[in-house]
């Protein structure tokens, strides 16, 4: 008895969210990304400045860092990037922006977003917010109101309904 009880929870369907919902969790999640960048540079890019160079004399001293050195070094920070919406989106379906906004991420089933799902939107988003907002804008088109990254990936942003 117990165990159907559960399977009919998970077949609760909520709505998709909406653009207004979605960026307002961006924004509070987009401080906490600036905490994992300041991060990242303290323990990582200015310790191995520092190791090469030294101090800085002026600006022109830091332009010298080798270019390989510095491709490495911005794909280690999208990692890290990517990284904290891996792990929030594969624990519990929500980052904090989403969670202070009620939004969950989930399969179409009601399931948590699977490791390649959770890894290819990590990915897919920036580029849908870098292109002009347009993968963003899709959700605005009916009937899905899915972002682009949604429907490439097969997952789906829910509204959850509020907490008593």
């Amino acid at each position: 008895m117990n165990q159907d009880k559960t399977a009919s929870t998970n077949l609760i369907t909520y709505p998709i969210a909406g653009l207004t919902r979605r960026i307002a969790a961006m924004v509070y999640d987009l401080f906490l990304l600036a905490a994992i960048v300041m991060a990242y540079a303290l323990t990582v890019i200015t310790p191995l400045r520092f190791a090469f160079y030294g101090m800085p004399n002026s600006d022109s001293q830091w332009a010298g860092f080798p270019l390989m050195a510095n491709i490495a070094l911005m794909i280690g920070l999208a990692f890290m990037l990517c990284g904290y919406f891996f792990i929030c989106w594969r624990k519990q379906g929500q980052t904090m922006g989403m969670k202070a906004w009620r939004l969950k991420l989930q399969q179409s089933s009601g399931e948590l977003a699977t490791v390649g799902q959770c890894w290819q939107r990590s990915l897919l988003a920036p580029v849908s917010l870098a292109c002009f907002g347009l993968g963003y804008l899709w959700c605005l088109i009916p009937p899905n109101r899915e972002c682009l990254h949604d429907r490439l990936t097969s997952t789906k942003v829910v509204t959850l309904p509020k907490s008593k």
